[in-house]
């Protein structure tokens, strides 16, 4: 499968780390669009060489990436972390950016789109800009991490979100275990 990752500024830069390591080890491909507050955060956060999963990495403004056409053949798209800036151009259909733009044309060609939100508390706008990309086919997927796999180290915990974005990517992965209730 062919993937579009956008990584916005927003905190969790190891969501998109983690994605990208578990899609460099697999049979899938992906186009990777990183924002310049994303690589501000990176040298905060993490200092990770988006480069180094082998994938073409392509800056926010660049008008030359192939996912900003709906002819291009993709299966799905993440932004991971998604910020609540790039939530709302999407939400009201300003494709300013390339991140923007993709999620604009993964929207009008009814592809997958998931959005990892990391902001907290929602404000009454965030939660209506969700509101208005759900409508619109996309999927919003707070970075919510789950403790009941006892994640043992914060790549785990980080995991738990992988494992879902990979669930609603269509992407078979061992990650992390789905819930099972007690017996």
């Amino acid at each position: 499968m062919k993937f579009v990752i956008g990584i916005t500024g927003a905190s969790g830069i190891i969501y998109a780390e983690r994605l990208l390591q578990f899609l460099s080890g697999s049979e899938h491909t992906a186009d990777v669009i990183v924002s310049a507050h994303a690589r501000e955060v990176n040298a905060q956060e993490s200092e990770t060489d988006f480069a180094s999963f082998g994938f073409p990495v392509h800056d926010n403004d660049a008008r030359d990436v192939p996912s900003l056409s709906g002819s291009q053949p993709y299966d799905g798209c993440a932004i991971v972390p998604c910020s609540m800036a790039t939530l709302g151009r999407i939400a009201s259909g300003v494709a300013d950016t390339a991140i923007a733009r993709t999620a604009d044309v993964f929207l009008k060609e009814r592809r997958r789109l998931v959005l990892v939100v990391r902001e907290s508390p929602y404000s009454l706008i965030h939660i209506r800009n969700m509101e208005q990309v759900t409508l619109a086919g996309a999927i919003v997927l707070p970075a919510s991490p789950g403790f009941y796999t006892r994640p043992k180290s914060i790549e785990a915990l980080a995991d738990t979100v992988v494992a879902r974005v990979l669930d609603h990517l269509g992407v078979a992965h061992s990650l992390a275990p789905p819930w099972s209730p007690p017996r």
